[in-house]
């Protein structure tokens, strides 16, 4: 007779679980984008039930605005300036260091998105960008692989099981990217600790029920605003029309792009990712540049500060740059120091 590991005893007795299927949590790959508000829930939860690998994808480091509703971090992290998926998986490794914990810290684009999530079983949306989502929803349709979109705003949220060929998928219902200023932001609107929490639990549930293939996986996507006390399940129909999974045009994850720049939720900063990957020598760019301004480094990020424009430079080459008018002045900017 098999024996139920102790760490996961209270998990495995419920009647919806089983033996059989805390193996197959055991055995399964879980990638979860973007470990913020809802990805940091999302991951110690999954961490914890024994989700046998998890790997945390995250382009962004730990700031002291993030402490109000990021539950994996602390203010040592932000003293630290570290990674938010290097943050993620050193917390993680005190919680259960009987599973793979693997930290990316990296933009998930058009060119890297097939590559990373080729070995998972399933995705779990932590993102704060619709492009991501629409590349997300892209990549898991080409490659056969379920993902739960979540969502949230102010003291609302959504979220909403997609499973290629079961459910509809995310272009059924967001047929396209909304135009800039048409809705609110994080920086705008704000956001709740309690509805993150409650959003990444709901996700959590529904992840382990499609790594078990259970029966009791939800068919809705449900809505909930904790501030008006109000929830709804509402079936989203498959679009017939759909680019994505009926004709299989794949937009987002075809759009092979060149250096780009990406406006952040609520940083009033703007990234910068170079078309290819570049290694980069942090000791070289601070002698190069030391007469611009304040410098801090470590073996993950570089920082400058010119003024009241700071730059977080990371070593593949990405840039994240705050305090700055728009994107264009911010490309401008990045050329200059550091070339393109």
């Amino acid at each position: 007779m098999r024996h139920v590991p102790e760490r996961y005893s209270r998990q495995a007795i419920f009647h919806g679980i089983g033996l059989a299927g805390q193996e197959k949590i055991g055995q399964s790959r879980v990638a979860v984008i973007g470990v913020g508000a809802l990805g940091t829930v999302i991951a110690n939860n999954l961490a914890r039930a024994g989700v046998g690998h998890i790997r945390l994808i995250d382009r962004d480091f730990v700031e002291l605005s993030n402490l109000q509703r990021q539950t994996l971090f602390n203010e040592e992290d932000v003293r630290n300036n570290l990674p938010k998926a290097v943050a993620a998986v050193e917390h993680l490794k005190n919680v259960n260091s009987e599973i793979v914990l693997e930290a990316v810290t990296s933009d998930l684009n058009a060119s890297n998105a097939e590559m990373l999530l080729a070995d998972i079983d399933l995705v779990m949306d932590g993102t704060d960008n619709y492009e991501t989502r629409f590349l997300l929803n892209d990549v898991c349709l080409k490659k056969n692989i379920p993902w739960i979109h979540g969502a949230v705003l102010g003291s609302y949220g959504l979220t909403t099981n997609i499973i290629p060929g079961k459910t509809s998928c995310y272009r059924c219902f967001m047929p396209e990217i909304p135009e800039m200023g048409t809705g609110g932001t994080c920086s705008s609107t704000g956001v709740l600790n309690m509805i993150t929490g409650i959003i990444s639990c709901y996700a959590s549930t529904e992840a382990l029920k499609i790594l078990m293939d259970s029966p009791d996986i939800r068919k809705s996507a449900i809505f909930i605003d904790v501030w008006d006390n109000s929830f709804n399940s509402i079936e989203l129909p498959i679009n017939p029309d759909c680019p994505a999974c009926n004709k299989k045009e794949y937009h987002y994850l075809d759009s092979r792009r060149n250096t780009y720049t990406t406006v952040l939720c609520g940083q009033n900063a703007v990234q910068i990712v170079p078309g290819q990957v570049r290694k980069m020598d942090f000791a070289d760019v601070v002698e190069r540049l030391s007469h611009l301004g304040e410098f801090q480094y470590n073996s993950f990020i570089l920082r400058l500060k010119i003024g009241q424009v700071e730059i977080t430079l990371f070593t593949d080459g990405r840039a994240i740059i705050k305090n700055i008018e728009n994107e264009n002045k911010a490309k401008a900017l990045y050329t200059e120091y550091f070339g393109l």
